[in-house]
């Protein structure tokens, strides 16, 4: 079996406990119009320029087959994405990293042995490996395989998911990982489609079932000023969360406006939006509020 893997990540410690090795897969469900991983979302490989690296050679001009790449005002690279097959020829004549096609197919075996390397950081830490994205559930077939593999060679695994997953691949993938890693984003259902494209209420009801299973449950929530990060919007997701006796911890991830540029670098700079970064002094307030309910709280992971 094969899947589409867009990158993977050693020495992570902020999905889940100890040194990780973090697996990103291709897809994902909902479109948050701050994601910070925009080259993740569609299921499909993506062409990514990076101008800070070009150093206009044009070899890219003359590798690309259906002409897709030409030179634009000031000798700047331009892509006609319509016209272009992904063949990765630009990638391959590019010396500089400046071209890339982000997502690649992979099989079980190539996907574990890469992560199997890391086994010896695994095992001194309590770290193991996490399955990210995008969503990982956009592959579920993948994802519980990959989930059997790694358990069949004793390696931990997290999974890392918005939740929005339906006819019971998040139950399959939860019985198979040692943690799940909940996004939740926002409680009020018309902010929430607005924000992400879909509504909050299978997420809702995914997360009560979870909660209600074996699996353990980190909830984490990225903080988003003018979006999330008011008393009210922390209050609700306390109320929400409190009764939810097998969820006790609380990551709060601060928005960063470093998804942008990597919009900008498939195409799509357009389909996001720029926010700030919630305020230190907010921060601390929606921290107090999880802390006070009586959750473990963390910044970051």
């Amino acid at each position: 079996m094969t899947g589409r893997v867009f990158d993977i990540k050693r020495y992570s410690i902020h999905d889940g406990p100890g040194i990780r090795t973090t697996v990103f897969l291709k897809g994902c469900s909902l479109h948050c119009l701050w994601c910070h991983n925009p080259e993740s979302i569609s299921p499909d490989p993506e062409l990514m320029h990076r101008p800070s690296r070009c150093s206009r050679c044009y070899a890219c001009i003359e590798a690309c087959p259906p002409g897709a790449i030409s030179k634009g005002p000031g000798g700047t690279i331009v892509i006609d994405r319509a016209s272009c097959d992904l063949c990765g020829q630009c990638a391959e004549a590019c010396l500089y990293d400046a071209m890339q096609v982000v997502g690649r197919a992979m099989s079980v075996d190539e996907v574990v042995g890469e992560v199997e390397r890391d086994r010896i950081f695994f095992e001194q830490s309590g770290g193991g490996v996490t399955f990210s994205g995008g969503d990982p559930l956009a592959q579920p077939a993948f994802l519980e395989a990959l989930l059997d593999a790694c358990r069949g060679r004793n390696l931990r695994t997290a999974i890392d998911t918005a939740g929005a997953s339906s006819n019971g691949a998040l139950e399959r993938a939860a019985a198979k990982t040692d943690l799940v890693l909940f996004d939740l984003k926002h409680m009020d259902d018309g902010k929430h489609i607005e924000m992400t494209g879909i509504s909050n209420r299978p997420i809702l009801e995914n997360l009560e079932k979870l909660a209600a299973g074996p699996a353990e449950v980190w909830v984490r929530i990225p903080v988003v000023a003018g979006v999330n990060d008011d008393d009210e919007s922390a209050a609700r997701m306390i109320a929400f969360l409190s009764p939810l006796g097998t969820v006790r911890r609380v990551g709060l991830l601060p928005y960063h406006a470093g998804g942008l540029e990597k919009a900008a670098r498939i195409g799509r700079g357009e389909d996001f939006r720029k926010f700030e970064s919630p305020s230190g002094e907010r921060l601390a307030a929606v921290e107090a509020a999880f802390r006070r309910a009586g959750f473990e709280v963390h910044r970051g992971g």
